[in-house]
């Protein structure tokens, strides 16, 4: 997903440069943070397998990085502001880094917490990159292409959704799975050596994501950057009004609370994708895995046709259907059984593709000199990525380890984002 927003910024030197290596950069770092997202799709039913977990337990994996993001949200525009471009992007990739190397100590420990320390991290480190990726693929060219680059950009992160869940099956995911009276009838060697070794699976990975994250910093360091330089009048507005007062639009407040609710239902999609698969559809913990890819296939693709079908149709009207459909979905998906769960979930995978864009556009609109304040309420938002996935695991827990069940929370988001697409977006001020 994209958690940042263009800001009001310009290139100081004001001419026609070849930007083409700068942007490619840029771009790499869209990618980049939709693999950290999106391998969390399976890293939430490995860790609670390797770590013996229960459901809400292993939720605390998007809690983590989420978090994060909540809580660097603001900070982040002051390190941009202090730092400059360049620095900030250095030091989130140099986080980011940081946190994929210590999944290492946490597998050989097998110490969840230290897991949860690691995804912290990365999360405040993707926190950086976002908060200044955006506006930097926004500024890279013509102004009249922005939008146009910025969707290009955003697609490397769908094309991260299919390519996550697929590495992450090929080499994180072993396919054993055991009950609990089956591991209790091992031997205690036998038992921990299985768990070690399902422990010890995301260190490659990670390592080698590690490295790559430090190879590209190190591109960034010595390639010349575009300097950016941001308009005064943000600043000016910021001084005549309080960072609370921007909520006196309605409109604005109803999309901070529909993206709060959109953020959790797709987490909550995506975190116990594998787990629906396996126990509503009855297949092996490795196919779900490939189907996860999938569905970031059906992510991607929806974007792009929602992108085309908006030339047609009103953003709140596409929204609401979108909406209307991920409900119907989300009650065969907690309703059905067989092969129609996972139809059911790769549809919802093409239906909330347009979502977080639709409503950020819906809520900014008509703000003027107030955009940026909208945006950090927008961005602040995705901190329903770690508050739904925790309730979802809760009611699993509760339903006797009923995974279907759980989805009933992501029926209660649509239902939400319906309203807001019907009533809620309409441009109000208090």
């Amino acid at each position: 997903m994209e958690l940042g927003t263009k800001e009001n910024v310009k290139l100081t030197d004001g001419g026609s440069k070849n930007y083409l290596l700068p942007f490619i950069l840029i771009v790499s770092l869209f990618f980049l943070w939709g693999m950290a997202h999106n391998l969390n799709g399976v890293l939430i039913p490995h860790l609670k397998k390797a770590c013996q977990l229960d459901n809400s337990q292993s939720a605390l994996v998007d809690t983590s990085i989420f978090l994060a993001y909540f809580i660097m949200a603001l900070p982040a525009g002051y390190l941009l502001r202090r730092w400059g471009y360049k620095l900030s992007i250095i030091m989130g990739l140099i986080a980011f880094a940081i946190g994929a190397f210590l999944f290492i100590p946490a597998a050989d420990y097998r110490m969840y917490e230290l897991f949860l320390l690691a995804l912290f991290i990365i999360g405040c480190g993707l926190a950086v990159l976002e908060t200044a990726a955006n506006p930097y693929a926004a500024i890279l060219g013509k102004p009249e292409a922005a939008t146009h680059r910025l969707n290009f950009a955003a697609s490397f992160n769908g094309l991260a959704a299919l390519v996550a869940p697929i590495i992450g099956t090929m080499f994180i995911l072993s396919g054993k799975s055991y009950s609990e009276a089956e591991l209790n009838a091992m031997a205690e060697v036998e038992r921990t050596a299985y768990l070690m070794e399902e422990a010890s699976s995301v260190k490659a990975p990670y390592l080698v994501l590690g490295l790559i994250l430090l190879l590209v910093a190190v591109v960034f360091m010595f390639v010349k950057l575009p300097e950016i330089k941001e308009s005064s009048n943000d600043e000016e507005t910021g001084s005549k009004r309080g960072f609370f007062a921007v909520l006196r639009h309605k409109h604005l407040a109803f999309a901070v609370i529909a993206q709060f609710f959109y953020v959790g239902a797709q987490v909550c999609v995506t975190s116990f994708f594998i787990r629906m698969a396996q126990q509503g559809a009855g297949v092996d913990e490795k196919t779900a895995g490939y189907y996860l890819g999938i569905y970031g296939l059906l992510f991607m693709a929806g974007r792009f046709v929602g992108t085309f079908l908006l030339r047609y149709t009103t953003a709140n009207r596409l929204l609401a259907l979108y909406a209307m459909v991920c409900a119907l979905l989300a009650a065969i998906a907690v309703l059905g059984s067989g092969m129609v769960v996972l139809y059911a979930l790769g549809g919802l995978g093409f239906f909330m593709s347009i979502m977080f864009p639709t409503i950020f556009s819906l809520g900014i609109s008509g703000l003027g000199d107030e955009t940026k304040q909208a945006s950090s309420w927008l961005i602040m938002a995705i901190v329903g990525g770690a508050i739904f996935p925790y309730m979802t695991g809760g009611i699993i827990d509760i339903s006797h380890d009923n995974t279907q069940m759980g989805y009933i929370v992501p029926f209660v988001c649509y239902v939400v984002i319906l309203w807001f697409a019907l009533k809620g977006y309409k441009l109000r001020t208090v």
